[in-house]
């Protein structure tokens, strides 16, 4: 199957698609046997990973074992909390490819924020100088509120592309989406189903499915597409993967845009993940 994913252009060029398959427990022999399946015979282009899966190795297995050339893919990973200082970022990224025998990333992200060690700036400027070196396409962020985002622009001059955050119907992050829109910051969507069978059974969502002949969880990724996030869900199951793509051939009006935003919560995140005040190790 050829890819016929709709592609975005971030603030620095670099084009990724809209959207791409998450690796987290995706692992070893199968974790690649998987990847590669839903790169080869399902269409995907754009894979997420990041140094605290483990499955770099994995992924760039996958990429190794794939028909599809290097330059039509788009592959992601993510420095961990532990080693933002600046030169422990740089070492991580060179790991990272070491890891995934890749010569560059299209995409490294900073996966957490931690304000409270407040090393996000140094790795941050980190990632400024891997990718001035040809290591890394494109940098981004994940999880990052506002305020760290600014902070970033305004002592280094370099905005992220990306801003990975939780998002899904039942923490629709209405007001970070704005800010990232106003900021030229793609919005990329962490859990776009929710981790949670609860989601799937909602009769709400469940109407607004039947009514286009689509499943629930289609409807939430055109939900997240419609909302100009670009979504990341996870499947080993090809059947899913291809499930999970073939949102292109329907669109939700503006009303069912609304009762799906609607169903959010001011406690909505899982486990509680709060990024004024987590630290990932």
């Amino acid at each position: 199957m050829g890819n016929s994913i709709p592609e975005i252009t971030l603030n620095d060029g670099i084009t990724i698609p809209v959207i791409g398959l998450g690796t987290y427990k995706l692992n070893g022999n199968q974790g690649a046997n998987s990847i590669q399946n839903a790169i080869d015979d399902i269409g995907y282009r754009l894979i997420d990973s990041a140094y605290n899966y483990e499955n770099e190795g994995t992924v760039g297995e996958a990429v190794k074992r794939s028909s599809v050339s290097r330059e039509e893919l788009r592959i992601t990973s993510k420095l961990p909390g532990r080693y933002q200082a600046y030169e422990k970022a740089i070492t991580t990224v060179e790991e990272s490819l070491y890891r995934a025998n890749l010569d560059y990333y299209d995409l490294y992200l900073i996966h957490w924020p931690n304000p409270i060690q407040d090393h996000y700036v140094e790795a941050w400027q980190a990632l400024i100088d891997a990718k001035k070196q040809g290591l890394i396409r494109s940098i981004g962020v994940c999880n990052f509120l506002p305020e760290h985002l600014a902070r970033l622009e305004k002592e280094t001059g370099v905005k992220p592309s990306i801003n990975q955050i939780e998002l899904h119907p039942f923490f629709n992050q209405a007001q970070q989406r704005d800010w990232h829109e106003k900021n030229a910051i793609k919005t990329q969507s962490w859990s776009p189903l929710a981790r949670a069978n609860d989601i799937l059974l909602n009769k709400i969502i469940k109407q607004i499915a039947d009514n286009h002949n689509k499943s629930i969880t289609q409807v939430i990724l055109r939900w997240h597409y419609q909302l100009g996030a670009i979504s990341i869900p996870k499947s080993s199951s090809p059947d899913r993967q291809l499930e999970n793509i073939s949102i292109f051939d329907f669109s939700l009006n503006e009303a069912e845009m609304g009762h799906i935003s609607g169903l959010t919560k001011a406690d909505g995140r899982l486990n509680n993940l709060d990024p004024a005040t987590y630290e990932e190790f």
